[in-house]
């Protein structure tokens, strides 16, 4: 629907806060955008619009258009840390950059290499994560693994995965959301295996704590996770996305696209767990 949605604690109905007026190029239109973030200071929202190649910030309160504020990015996660900063992930340069607040051309924190799986590599960075030390976590899609990257490092450090593909407990597959607690465990939804894992730190391996029981659509099932996020309590959500469509889409021509989506589309789901629940 090429919008951002939203969705009040409680509502029943969500409402369109960004887009929402077909895919497009336009400044009041966004084209398969893949990851937003609030920036509480400046009462905006900062978006991932990936098909346009940009970055682009939009009014929380009546916003009819955004503004492009990085350019020729083939963006895919972002995260702010405490001062401001912005973090992006390049999907396309196989690197993470951080804009301090005033900057246009921002600063390589993980990757910058060229694709590749040495550890001052990254291969199609997917979403980012970063601690209070300033501390980079990014997602890797081509080599199934989670590299720490702790502030001025010239390579990475792997926290989670990096066994190769695969649905083993030392394995991920295609991973993308990842947040990280106080603790410093890992927290990954394993796109390709239907499940969530835990890492803890030094760990050399996860342990599952959603899904990882087939595709599917059952209390005890996931259907391609992507998204990850703690609230003020320490409880996890996970975006569940139901994401046949795309997976399957993405080799084959994509025939009777608008009614697959449709379908897929109602099954997408936001899943919370206790602060309880995913820690034991």
């Amino acid at each position: 629907n090429h919008r951002i949605v939203e969705w009040k604690w409680g509502a029943t109905s969500g409402q369109v806060v960004a887009g929402g007026n077909g895919q497009g190029s336009g400044a009041h239109q966004l084209y398969n955008p893949r990851d937003v973030i609030v920036d509480k200071e400046r009462d905006s929202l900062i978006i991932c619009d990936r098909s346009n190649r940009r970055v682009v910030r939009w009014p929380r309160r009546n916003g009819t258009s955004g503004e492009t504020i990085i350019s020729n990015i083939v963006c895919v996660g972002l995260t702010m840390d405490e001062n401001g900063s912005l973090y992006v992930t390049d999907y396309g340069k196989h690197e993470v950059r951080r804009y301090r607040r005033g900057e246009s051309q921002g600063t390589v924190v993980a990757g910058g290499n060229g694709s590749g799986n040495r550890l001052d590599q990254l291969s199609r960075p997917q979403y980012v994560f970063v601690d209070r030390d300033h501390s980079v976590y990014v997602s890797e899609w081509e080599n199934h693994r989670v590299m720490k990257w702790v502030e001025g490092a010239k390579q990475g450090i792997v926290v989670a995965g990096g066994q190769g593909k695969g649905n083993g407990l030392t394995q991920l597959y295609d991973p993308r959301g990842v947040v990280v607690d106080q603790l410093g465990t890992v927290y990954v939804a394993d796109w390709g295996n239907d499940r969530i894992m835990r890492w803890p730190k030094g760990a050399t391996q996860g342990t599952v704590i959603v899904g990882g029981n087939g595709r599917g659509e059952q209390s005890n099932q996931l259907k391609g996770p992507i998204g990850l996020s703690f609230d003020r309590h320490g409880n996890l959500y996970v975006v569940d996305n139901g994401n046949e469509w795309y997976r399957k889409g993405r080799k084959k021509k994509r025939r009777n696209e608008k009614r697959r989506k449709k379908n897929i589309e109602k099954k997408r789901r936001i899943i919370k767990i206790s602060k309880k629940e995913h820690r034991n």
